[in-house]
Parts: C-alpha cells; structure tokens; sequence
C-alpha cells in the first residue's frame, strides 16, 4: 500500500516538472539587495558591538566637571596643589542671564540643530563629516561633534587633534547622549558658554566679553556678540590684537550663519559686518598674579606651560590636566626672596635683573626658577632664566674650552699655557685678560681659577672648532654657525637652564641630563604620562672629575671668593662680559675701568647646580661695576646654602682613570716628586698620560710661601729624566717662550675652522675692549 502511495507521489512530481517546466532562477537584483541588507545588517551590528565595546570604559561626567573651567592644576614635586591656570578670571554666568543674541549666535555657528537633537548627537552631522573623512575634504575624525559633544570634549576629553579617534569619539557621542537626558538644552547651553577658553587666560563668554570689550553680554552690540561667539574656535588664531583679519573673518562667519537661520536681519548683518573688529575693542592688558604664590612660581609656571605644549600637544588651559612638576616650593620661595628683598643681598636699584635656576644634576629636574626680580603683578612675565639670549662670559670656559682639552687632548690640570698679548690669528684685533696684565707661563688650573682669557682661546684653538661643538652639543648646547668662532672660547649665547644641565654633567661624573619640568599628567579622562630625562655620556668620568677639582679652586683661592660657603663641597665658575666696541660708542661712560655688562655665576655641588645671570635689561643705559659684579655670586651662596642644609655633602671620588701626582711647581713639563710635598703642586692627569719626568727628592720640611703642598705621595715609576728642584723653578719667569699650547697661524686657522672662525663674531664680549672673567 505504502510503495502505491510513494510511487503515486513520484508520479505526480514528474508530471508537475512536465506541465509547469524549471523553476525560473532568482533575479540578480534581490539576490544584490538581499546581500546589501546582510552586509548592512552584519554591520550594524558590529557597529553597536563596538561602539558598546568603547562606551563602556567612558570615563565618569559629573555637573562638577560640567560646570567647571577648562584649566589645569598644578602640582609641585611633593604632590601639593600650588596654582590652577584662569579659574580666577572666569565670570560665570546663569543660562537666564545669557542674552538670547548671543544664544543663537553659538548655536548657528556651532550646532543649527541643537534644539532638535533627542540624543545629544545629530546622525546627519556624523554621516557628513564621516564622508568628508572617507573623502580626504577633512583631516581626522572630526567635524561631527555637537554643542553637546563639544561640551563633554571640554570637561573630559583632550582637544588634541590627535586624540580625535574612534574609541574616542564614541565615548563622547555615549556621553553626550547621557548629558542630554540628564540636563536641559538651556543648562547644557549655559556650561559650554561658560567652559570655552576666549585666549589670554580667559574662560567663558562673559569674562571674554570683559576682556575684549570691557562690557556685559547683554551690553554686546551684534558685532561684538559674533566675535565673543565664533572665537572659541580657535582662540589664539583669531586674536584680534594680532589677526584682526581672521578675526575678522571668523565674526562675519558668524553673522552669515545667524542670517541664515534668520535669527536676524539682513539689514543688520550688513550693519554688523560693515563694523570694524577694533570697534570697541579695549587696548591689551598684560594678566596679572593676584596671589603671593602666583608672583613666586610665575617664571616656573611660564616653562612649565611651554613645556606641556611641546611634549605633549596638549593645551593646559583647556584641557583640564593635572600637572606634576619638579618645583622645590621651599627652594621656590627662599629663591624668590632672595632676589626681591634686601634681606639677603643688597642690590642697587629695582633695574637690577637676574636669571636663575636650580636643578638636580643626577636627573635633571629644574627644582626652582626665577626670571626676573621685582616684576610686579604681571602674570607670565618674560623669564631671564630661559629665554635671555646674552652671552655666558668665562663660564663658558669649562665648558667649550677646558673640558674638550682634557677630553680629546688629554690635558693635565697642570698643562702650561702662555698668559701674554694676543691678537686674534688674521687680524688686528687685541685680546684682553680682565684685568689687562700677562701672568706669563700659567697651568690650566691657574688659568681656570683666575678666569684668564688669553690661555682660554689658545686652548680653544689648539682643541679645534669641530671638537669644541661636539663637545658643546653633548652638553645640550647647539651653538649656531654665527657663533663658531674663537671669541667664543670666553662667550657666546647660553641661558642659566642651558648652563645648569651642562654643568650638571661635571656634578655627576659625565652624564648630561637634560633640564625638564614636568614629571607627570593626568588627563581629564584618568590616562597618565610620565616624563624623564634620559641620560646620555658627555664626557669621561676622567674630564668630569679634573673639571670639577680646578673649579673647586675658583671659590677657595680664584674669582668666585664671594661665593664660597665654609664646610660645603663645591665648585664653580664666574663670568664677566665686556662691552664691545660698537656699544662704547653708544655711551663712552661704560668704558670707565671695571664696569661689565652681565655677570654670571654657575656652581654645584654633587646634589645641586645654580646657575645666575645678573644685569639689566638695557646694558647701554647702565653697566654693573665690580661690587654689582659679586652679585650673582651672592645669591647662588645664598639659595645653595639654604638648599644644601638638608641634603648630605658628599666629595667627589677620584675614577680610577685619573691619577695625581705632586708637580714641581714652575717645571715645564711637569717634573713629579716623590719623596717630598715641599714646592710642589698637586696636579691631575689623565691615566697612561702622567708626566714624563719623575725625581725623587728628600723630606723637606720647608716649603715655598703660597704654595698648594699636597700631604700624600703618589706612587711612581723610576724617572727617565732627573731636574734639580732649582733649575725647574727657574724656568717660571714671564720671558720664555715655548708653550705647550701652539697658537696657529691665520692660515692655519682658516684649515682647521669655519672660513672666518679666527676673527672674533660680533656678540664678542672680549676683543679690544677688554677681557671677561
């Protein structure tokens, strides 16, 4: 019965296939559509998976971050809040008091569709700006935000180009969708009006309209309202102080869109564009510090801000960072008090300025900084410290002169050099010691610690421009081709940061760390970056520790007397610069005997450098005579000795690649002694470069009046050449004529530097007029 049935089933079907024939295939458009619609769905899908994916890890938006400003917090090094960037200067305004011009002003500009946005987000915007992403007409992510998203970017987010990324950007649209359910169009409105940054330390529409125009929002006429409304944007770029043009542009943007969303007339959009942007406009002010602690930290806080931009990108006014700096707020302040009151150093007269900074030479932190002396209430004033462009004086020395002698020439600290007239190789110009006298044969160590001119530029001669620049570049100093010359063997353009990293490198043994402020930022969103200097070898342990023992000499018994502290292990280096010739014609009076134009000095122990620069800001009005020239001397021993009193004081250890050696005073070469301290020098060489005459002389119990004994006796070899102790201090005298270093000829100049490195530059602060010191 079953085998009928089926057999009747087949039977049917065949004959179904007979009558009715194949089934026609599918058309090829529904098949398109369907896969359309899979694709579209699968998606989708994906999309909201991601998007969730993204959206869960948003950050937190509370009313507190809604309506607060868009600084940053500053932290010093103990993590203790000093300063916030604007929140003093920001008026903030209720959404019943913001006029209704300006409303619509922002609204057309920013977001037409404000009002119609359900979710806090317009899917018509996001869909345009994703085709003008996909089609290269925009750059970044970009350019669907609403007056919503805008608003949760300013309270939470970086507004960093950078940052503007998928994941990013969902966050924001997820909680800009929260806001919006949360908070009405009037309060959302009234938070962005009050968040934006207006430039100049300014925050909020109604501080800006104070600033500019010095009037109330509701006092705006239509022109200045279209201004305060499409400046946000960008802040700094349409600045009418400095481009009237674009900001120009930018308020008649906004007039046009307030036009189109007929908001207003076009009698009055004609009225308000034909109206200059100065119209109104208040004359620029400089912002002020109304606190104490403002006034202290402000030449810090200047680089601190710099710093932050260039590392990072990010803007510590708008941004609402947290930000860790390296400040020392007890140093901070001792330093401010220093150079603003009288208590610690005398200065003459309020014109007086100075430049300082103090950073830790094993790390590189600047731990305080001041950039000049009774500034008033200015707020970011102009900072000596970092950004004065005069030249270093004899503190360069060391660093281009000295220091590469005994790294690429393996100088000793008793290597002998001729103190006598000089004239630089190809000209008539004369060079000068400061205090126009010729010592002679001198060793470095002499010439280091007396600040002679003369030996320095011959040592930077026999060194050679190539090396010194090398050298120079290894210790965070660029210096430019416009100052590749010999003068600059005694000066050229440093600033104290520049010279405190640099010496930082003699402080720790060779490394260069360089000097940086900041160590840490948390962004409004909880991500953290860390900062450092990582360290990189300048020189040999060897350069490093013979530097420092000569500079140690400066402060005891050389020019940096008045910077000595009893007890304390430190070295250091002053500078003087003279006057050039072309600024004694401006005001012969600066030609009287034992006026400069700036003095410096930078000195360290193995746990600090400070470095001081003092002058004034116009040196042809008034030079700074002897005494004022101890100035810069006297604040470093003032800060040094107030930030040393908790710190350990440890000497420097000798490396083994440096060995010592009792020298006969006055022996050309170097003759060591063994067997006796008496008339002899205690010298440093580099190890497998000692001296090649070595005697053995008695106990004497005696020794010659002034002279630098050394109570321990070096181990020797067996001398290969024997000098009496009489005939080595013979040859002492002024008249000999052979030095160790060879002066090259202008020829031979011309080979070994730039083309017209023999003749001084012009920011020469030595050449006829005298020496530095």
């Amino acid at each position: 019965m079953a085998d009928n049935q089926n057999m009747s089933r087949m039977a049917r079907r065949r004959e179904d296939k007979l009558t009715n024939g194949p089934k026609p295939p599918e058309k090829l458009w529904r098949r398109i559509l369907k896969w359309t619609l899979l694709g579209l769905l699968a998606l989708f899908i994906g999309g909201v998976g991601l998007f969730s994916w993204y959206a869960k890890d948003a950050p937190e938006v509370t009313q507190a971050k809604l309506e607060s400003g868009g600084s940053s917090t500053i932290y010093d090094r103990s993590g203790n809040e000093i300063t916030t960037l604007g929140l003093e200067n920001r008026d903030y305004v209720k959404a019943s008091e913001i006029p209704q011009e300006l409303k619509d002003a922002v609204v057309s500009i920013e977001d037409r569709r404000f009002y119609d946005e359900k979710l806090g987000i317009d899917p018509i915007r996001i869909i345009g700006a994703a085709f003008n992403n996909l089609t290269g007409t925009s750059d970044g992510l970009q350019g669907g935000s609403t007056l919503t998203q805008q608003l949760i970017k300013l309270s939470v987010f970086s507004t960093k180009s950078s940052d503007q990324t998928l994941r990013r950007k969902a966050q924001e649209a997820w909680l800009a969708m929260q806001v919006q359910q949360k908070y009405s169009k009037d309060q959302i409105l009234e938070y962005y009006i009050n968040k934006v940054y207006m430039n100049y330390g300014q925050y909020g529409m109604s501080t800006g309209a104070k600033f500019y125009f010095n009037k109330s929002l509701k006092d705006l006429t239509l022109a200045q309202t279209a201004f305060i409304a499409g400046l946000p944007q960008s802040p700094v770029g349409y600045d009418p102080y400095k481009y009237p043009q674009k900001a120009t542009q930018r308020r008649n943007a906004v007039i046009d869109a307030m036009l189109r969303d007929k908001k207003i007339t076009a009698a009055d959009a004609e009225k308000a564009k034909a109206t200059p942007i100065t119209d109104g406009l208040q004359p620029k002010h400089q912002q002020t510090n109304t606190t104490t602690n403002d006034k202290i930290i402000d030449s810090y806080l200047t680089q601190v801000i710099s710093e932050v931009k260039k590392k990072t990108g990010l803007n510590p006014y708008t941004d609402n960072l947290d930000i860790y700096t390296n400040i020392d707020m007890s140093a901070q302040r001792r330093l401010y008090n220093i150079v603003n009151t009288d208590e610690y150093v005398d200065f003459p007269d309020n014109a007086f300025q100075t430049g300082v900074t103090m950073t830790d030479p094993d790390n590189g932190e600047v731990l305080a900084q001041i950039g000049g002396r009774k500034t008033g209430d200015v707020r970011l004033a102009y900072n000596r410290a970092a950004q004065n462009t005069r030249s270093n004086g004899s503190t360069m020395k060391p660093l281009m002169d000295y220091g590469p002698a005994i790294e690429y020439l393996n100088y000793s600290t008793y290597e002998q050099m001729l103190d006598e007239p000089y004239k630089y190789p190809g000209t008539n110009i004369s060079l000068y010691d400061w205090d126009k006298k010729y010592l002679g044969r001198i060793s470095m160590r002499t010439a280091l610690e007396q600040s002679r001119n003369i030996p320095a530029v011959k040592t930077l001669s026999a060194v050679g421009m190539t090396n010194a620049v090398k050298f120079l570049k290894g210790l965070g100093i660029d210096l430019p081709s416009s100052e590749q010359y010999l003068s600059s063997a005694i000066g050229a353009s440093v600033n104290t940061v520049q010279e405190a990293g640099a010496y930082g490198a003699f402080a720790n043994g060779g490394t260069y760390y360089k000097p940086y402020y900041v160590n840490k930022i948390v962004t409004a969103d909880g991500n953290t970056q860390t900062f450092n200097s990582q360290g990189t070898r300048a020189m040999k342990s060897s350069t490093a520790y013979m530097i420092t023992d000569m500079l140690k000499g400066v402060l005891t018994k050389g020019t940096g007397k008045a910077a000595a502290i009893p007890g304390l292990h430190q070295a250091g280096k002053t500078g003087t610069t003279d006057y050039s010739d072309a600024e004694l014609k401006q005001n012969p009076a600066l030609n009287a005997t034992g006026i400069a134009k700036d003095a410096w000095f930078t000195g360290y122990t193995r746990n600090r450098v400070i470095s001081v620069w003092t002058g004034y800001d116009k040196p042809i009005s008034h030079g700074i005579t002897y005494a004022e020239q101890e100035i810069s001397q006297k604040i470093y021993k003032a800060l040094m000795s107030y930030t040393s009193q908790n710190l350990d004081n440890p000497d420097w250890t000798k490396p083994d690649t440096v060995e010592s050696f009792n020298i006969l005073k006055g022996s050309n070469p170097g003759t060591a002694i063994t067997g006796s301290s008496a008339n002899t020098t205690k010298e440093l060489y580099v190890r497998g470069h000692g001296p090649s005459s070595r005697k053995a002389v008695a106990e004497s119990s005696s020794s010659s009046e002034g002279s630098e004994s050394s109570s321990s006796h070096a181990s020797v070899e067996s001398s290969s050449t024997e000098v009496s102790a009489s005939a080595e201090s013979s040859v002492s005298a002024p008249s000999v004529t052979t030095p160790s270093v060879t002066t090259p000829s202008a020829s031979q100049a011309s080979q070994e530097e730039p083309t017209s490195s023999s003749t001084p530059s012009s920011a020469s602060s030595g050449g006829s007029s005298g020496g530095n010191r």
